[in-house]
């Protein structure tokens, strides 16, 4: 196949995959050995090309993406024109081969209606979570990788008030509410001086300034976990995605996030701040069928003891059922009334 070819479709030889909605993400490990994620399972294709078309390839996605990719910069993370995710890694980081991962943006699940038709929730935990969102709970949705949790926080965007005015922060737009009052920021990397990057905590910071009713972290990875609590603890709601195995899990690692701001940072400061600001937590999973749901939500009381946060479950699926919890909606109500 002659690179020219390239040129008549914006993906080139990957633009079938691209156009097969049972497809969701797409990855090269070598030129001749491409895989696909299929309903959540991998599958080996017998598409092979060569190193030169995939290079070509690449390098023109991320012109239309405004991203870099050198030798100084071995990894990159780009939108591409139909609001997929491209990840790109080369050489010497990887052994040989450039390393891409295209992760196609999917119009399923963009309401909580829809997740509930897909059976990712029931309709007890739907309605549930539309009065939590309603009323302004903070939210945590955690998760493993592919696990669903950026298809899951964008349905929880969509159903916020319309009258309310809603900034999302993310290192790449992915994120895309049903909402007339949005704005979306995205991070960006040093230039070739090594100058003009604008990192998760300084869109934190601006967003502050930008009159929201709410703020969304597409993903909380670092540093700035301690710039969204700190919003969070000043009374503007906010929800957040982190890669984590339970919702146990999850809250710990927020207590751990922030002391990368610095060696100031205390944990007698991080634990009762996690405690009172983050109302709801979500764990997304996705099983060995590949089937995507959530297997627990659980509510943070705002209690704490030795640098343990009280959690208490409401939702926790079973295998076959979800099973109701100790917990209710009024704990929440009452702590939000308590911190307001």
């Amino acid at each position: 196949m002659k690179t020219q070819e390239l040129k008549d479709k914006s993906f080139g030889p990957l633009q079938g995959l691209i156009e097969d909605e049972s497809v969701e993400e797409i990855w090269i490990n070598t030129p001749n050995r491409i895989f696909i994620a299929r309903h959540g399972k991998s599958e080996l294709t017998n598409l092979v090309l060569s190193k030169e078309i995939v290079h070509d390839l690449i390098e023109r996605l991320l012109i239309w993406g405004g991203r870099r990719l050198d030798v100084s910069n071995p990894f990159v993370d780009a939108r591409l024109p139909d609001g997929s995710r491209l990840h790109v890694a080369i050489p010497e980081v990887t052994a040989a081969h450039w390393a891409v991962n295209i992760r196609k943006h999917l119009s399923k699940g963009n309401t909580l209606t829809d997740l509930e038709k897909l059976g990712s929730i029931n309709v007890e935990i739907l309605d549930f979570l539309s009065i939590c969102v309603e009323d302004g709970v903070n939210i945590l949705v955690s998760g493993g990788t592919q696990a669903g949790k950026t298809t899951f926080l964008n349905a929880l965007i969509s159903q916020i008030p319309v009258h309310e005015r809603v900034i999302t922060i993310e290192e790449v737009f992915e994120l895309k509410p049903a909402l007339p009052d949005w704005i979306a920021l995205q991070t960006r990397g040093a230039n070739l001086e090594g100058d003009g990057e604008i990192s998760l905590r300084k869109l934190i910071k601006e967003s502050l300034r930008m009159r929201p009713s709410r703020i969304v972290v597409g993903e909380v990875r670092e540093a700035e976990a301690l710039d969204l609590l700190i919003a969070l603890n000043a009374g503007l709601p906010g929800m957040a995605t982190l890669h984590a195995n339970s919702v146990r899990s999850a809250v710990s690692k927020l207590q751990l996030l922030p002391l990368l701001a610095g060696e100031n940072i205390a944990q007698s400061f991080i634990t009762p701040t996690i405690a009172s600001s983050i109302d709801l937590v979500i764990q997304c999973s996705l099983d060995q069928t590949g089937k995507r749901r959530v297997v627990e939500l659980a509510c943070v009381t705002g209690r704490s003891e030795a640098g343990v946060i009280e959690v208490d479950s409401i939702f926790k699926w079973n295998g076959t059922k979800y099973d109701r919890g100790l917990a209710d909606y009024s704990i929440i109500t009452n702590k939000r009334k308590v911190n307001n």
